[in-house]
Order: C-alpha cells, then sequence, then structure tokens
C-alpha cells in the first residue's frame, strides 16, 4: 500500500501535513514517498516534467500530484490508471498526463465526483485535502477506480504544449523548461538532437539568449569543465541541460521556464 506525493505546496506550511494526515486517517498502513513539494508555486508544466522523471523509480501504487492553480473552477479531478497498473491522482491540467502516457499509455481515466470518497465539506481552494488525499487514500486501500466516478474519455483530457526544439543545419533553437534548486537549466532537448547538429562533447558552442550571449562546452561530467565554465550536459533523466560548475546558471543567464535560446557552434 504506497502513495507517492508531489506538490507545489511547499514545506513551510501546513498544506502537506493536512494532506498526509487525510490519507493516514483512511489509509493507517499506508507508506507516503513524498517525490517534492518544491515544485515552483502553480507550475504545473514544471511538476508534470519531475512527476515524469521520477515515477520510473518509484514502486508500483497510487501517485498522488497536486499543482492545481485550477483549483474552484471547472476544471475536473482525476483518477487515472496507466497501463502498467500505476494509479494516478490529481487535476485536470495536464499535470499527470505526461507520466502515465510514458507508463505505457492511460488505460483508465475517471472524473472524481464521488462524495463517498471525498471529505464531508469540500473547501472551494483545498481540493488537495479535501478531494485528492482522500481519493489516494481509498485507492490504495484496494478501492475500485470506476467507483470514484464516471469514466472519461482519454482523449478529452487536457494535455500541455510542451515546446519542441527547432534542429537546424548548425544551429537549435531551445526553451528553458525546468530550473532546479542548484540553478541548473533544463532545456527541451534530448541527446539526438545535439547529435543532429554534431555538438559532440567538447564542442565549445555559443548560447545567444534574448539580451546577452554566452559561451559553454558540451560535456559528459561537471569535471570536463574548470570552475566558473558553463556547460551543456545530459543529466540523469536523459534531459539535455545547462549548469555552471561551482555555481548557479540559472542566475548568471537569467534564464526562467519558458525563456527561448539559440546554441551554435562558436567561431574559434
Amino acid at each position: 500500500m504506497l502513495i507517492t506525493f508531489l506538490s507545489d505546496f511547499g514545506v513551510t506550511d501546513d498544506f502537506v501535513g493536512t494532506c498526509r494526515g487525510v490519507i493516514k486517517r483512511i489509509a493507517s498502513e499506508a507508506e507516503v514517498i513524498d517525490i517534492t513539494h518544491g515544485i515552483p508555486p502553480q507550475g504545473v508544466l514544471q511538476g508534470a516534467l519531475v512527476l515524469a522523471n521520477t515515477i520510473p523509480y518509484m514502486p508500483i501504487g497510487v501517485h498522488l500530484a497536486v499543482v492545481d492553480p485550477g483549483v474552484g473552477t471547472d476544471r475536473r479531478a482525476l483518477g487515472l490508471r496507466a497501463r502498467n497498473g500505476r494509479l494516478y491522482v490529481g487535476p485536470d491540467n495536464g499535470l499527470l498526463v505526461p507520466s502515465a502516457e510514458k507508463e505505457g499509455g492511460i488505460e483508465a481515466a475517471h472524473q472524481l465526483v464521488n462524495p463517498e470518497y471525498q471529505l464531508d465539506v469540500i473547501s472551494a481552494t483545498f481540493h488537495g485535502r479535501d478531494i485528492f488525499a482522500p481519493a489516494a487514500a481509498h485507492l490504495a486501500c484496494g478501492v475500485g477506480l470506476d467507483r470514484l466516478g464516471p469514466a472519461l474519455d482519454p482523449a478529452s483530457l487536457v494535455r500541455l504544449d510542451i515546446p519542441e526544439p527547432e534542429v537546424g543545419r548548425q544551429r537549435i533553437r531551445a526553451t528553458v523548461l525546468y530550473v532546479d534548486r542548484f540553478g541548473n537549466v533544463q532545456l527541451n532537448l534530448a541527446r539526438r538532437d545535439l547529435e543532429a547538429v554534431g555538438f559532440v562533447p567538447g564542442t565549445r558552442l555559443e548560447l545567444v539568449f534574448p539580451l546577452e550571449r554566452y559561451y559553454a562546452i558540451t560535456a559528459r561530467t561537471f569535471a570536463d569543465a574548470r570552475p566558473g565554465d558553463l556547460i551543456l550536459y545530459e543529466d540523469s533523466y536523459g534531459n539535455i541541460a545547462l549548469a555552471l560548475r561551482g555555481g548557479d546558471a540559472a542566475s548568471m543567464l537569467k534564464a526562467r521556464p519558458g525563456v527561448e535560446l539559440r546554441l551554435g557552434a562558436a567561431d574559434e
């Protein structure tokens, strides 16, 4: 009986603890693994990326994710089942879909509307406590997903618009997707994109941001660069990212999600 939990609630307020308390009152033997509660506030895309990156390393169970800027609107509350048996609970705003599709695809989707599996009073601003946490707990106890509400067509679920890179002969136009607490900057690139342009380890690159230009080296590890050097590397989840050895790349580059940049081989 396992529940993973991801949110943008942070750890200084009572939100996470309250949700965990609701879970334990329903499923007292459930083990709860906190993936993170440090998703940027209302950062649905960033939450979806972290969920999709981390779930393959989690035991199969119930995966509760709450990054919900649409709470209190007509956005739907969802329960999903992936083809490999994982169950997901969260808002219908695109947060759950990338992970569920990565885990074999969505086998079933249901709207969470059955009051039997919610708290008695539903706040307009805290569905994490009143709808999502109870649903996750009941699923962990073996309640069937179909009992939580009517079936939905998976094709009707909200999907995120994840920007695609533009890969040319000599240059790539990329977009910043996520910045972690170390200041590493995840881009919407994969190794195949770098290989298509010939950016192999050791290639010196020019990075063109909206207001500034920088130089970086394509590297396999942080140790391949000198302290203070910018590197372009493949991170532990297979994503291409920028880092500043011994520093904070995001602060130096003024990089934030949504910022575009061009990458090209630097003139020697």
